[in-house]
């Protein structure tokens, strides 16, 4: 039994918001904390999410809140609980930093920006006696000690527990690699493959339709698709057509639905409704109207304001005989079938989905390394965008600190 004067000393490897709010938590609770992370400073992808305005968590009724996780709510709930949309608010605004509701329910600092939010964290985590180790990589472990590779060589550290928090496999450039898959592997640990969540997909466009259209949004537009329980579903939202495929706020909704498809049937159909606004009723009526000598293009654009890549679609995923047929043309309109062939690259991916199984965790800690707790995109669940992934990761940082510290006291 370690003396009562000498506190616990934890590693927490990995520097995101995860292994920053395990590192919170476990200091909080008498811990001596060292934070070790790869790259030169901590929080990069924290950062760059920032950067089109930080969003925090959501604004929902709790109740909803919790179901945006899919299969991963039960097991992330009692974590969620502790740790929820309100408590991250309050957290942010314990550090000084105000907050509002946007009109899509998120919630964000009102400067909007995540680097002044880093700053005043960082700052109450030195203040807690935390200690900050960078380009410190961990390599694995050599017997009880852990293996660090340093700028000064190779680094073997002791601790009486160890929380890891070393992100999913999107962005490898700012520290998520997903390299440490392989090292819990050899320990025994079960890890679902790393796969993207919150991504693009690729289409098969023509070149002629690329080369006009790619970048090009459909900012009104509603994507009809079919669920895991195999029920049509349809959201409205906007996206971009890319050189190769499409991705945006929309796609990125309902990337996990999709990439499932892919998986099991090897492609994935959307269908696009152009016009969400408008009954298809109004559709025929408008495409069906006599146009004279107006060509078809011409006709859409006066008629139903269709033009750009919305027209572009239309001619790219319909035959000649299709697009000459009226009725067909409306239909299409309302129902226009995309093919999507894979997902993009993990590494373009805003998040991942995959890791530590559910099973292989007591808690947050390993069954099969005791005294090794996880947190954050390293387990298996996912979440789209909308302040959810950080939500889960700040509350599984904090169950896998609360859990160290239990282990610790329990000897």
């Amino acid at each position: 039994m370690q003396s009562s004067l000498t506190p616990f000393r934890v590693a927490v490897i990995g520097g995101g918001p995860a292994g920053l709010m395990a590192a919170q938590t476990l200091a909080q609770g008498g811990a001596q904390v060292d934070v070790y992370d790869a790259m030169p400073s901590v929080g990069r992808k924290f950062l760059l999410a920032g950067r089109g305005g930080m969003n925090i968590t959501h604004a929902e009724p709790y109740a909803d809140f919790v179901t945006r996780y899919g299969k991963g709510a039960a097991p992330l709930r009692p974590m969620l609980d502790a740790f929820g949309p309100q408590d991250v608010r309050d957290w942010v605004h314990g550090l000084g930093v105000d907050t509002f509701v946007g009109t899509s329910g998120r919630v964000f600092p009102t400067d909007m920006k995540a680097a002044p939010l880093l700053r005043a964290w960082l700052h109450r985590l030195r203040e807690s006696g935390v200690r900050f180790h960078m380009r410190h990589r961990w390599l694995g472990w050599r017997d009880d000690a852990l293996v660090l590779d340093t700028p000064d060589g190779e680094l073997l550290v002791r601790a009486d527990a160890v929380v890891l928090a070393l992100g999913g496999g999107s962005w490898a450039r700012l520290g998520s690699d997903g390299a440490w898959v392989p090292l819990l592997a050899a320990r025994g640990v079960g890890v679902a493959p790393l796969a993207p969540a919150n991504c693009g997909f690729d289409v098969d466009w023509s070149e002629h339709f690329s080369s006009r259209h790619a970048g090009e949004p459909l900012t009104t537009v509603a994507i009809i698709s079919t669920g895991a329980d195999g029920r049509e579903f349809r959201k409205q939202g906007q996206f971009v057509v890319t050189q190769g495929g499409v991705e945006g706020s929309l796609i990125y909704a309902l990337s996990a639905a999709l990439r499932d498809q892919i998986t099991a049937n090897g492609s994935a159909t959307i269908h696009l409704d152009l016009l969400p606004d408008l009954s298809p009723q109004r559709v025929v009526d408008e495409v069906t109207r006599p146009r004279g000598a107006r060509s078809m293009a011409s006709h859409l654009q006066s008629r139903l304001g269709i033009k750009g890549v919305k027209a572009g679609l239309l001619r790219e995923c319909l035959g000649k005989e299709q697009y000459a047929d009226e009725d067909q043309l409306a239909q299409a309109i309302k129902r226009l079938p995309v093919r999507l062939l894979r997902p993009r690259p993990i590494d373009e991916a805003i998040s991942s989905a995959g890791g530590v199984r559910w099973d292989a965790l007591e808690g947050t800690m390993l069954k099969s390394a005791p005294g090794v707790f996880v947190a954050g995109e390293m387990v298996d669940w996912e979440a789209p965008t909308g302040g959810y992934l950080l939500t889960a990761c700040l509350a599984g940082g904090q169950a896998a600190g609360r859990d160290g510290l239990a282990w610790l006291e329990r000897g």
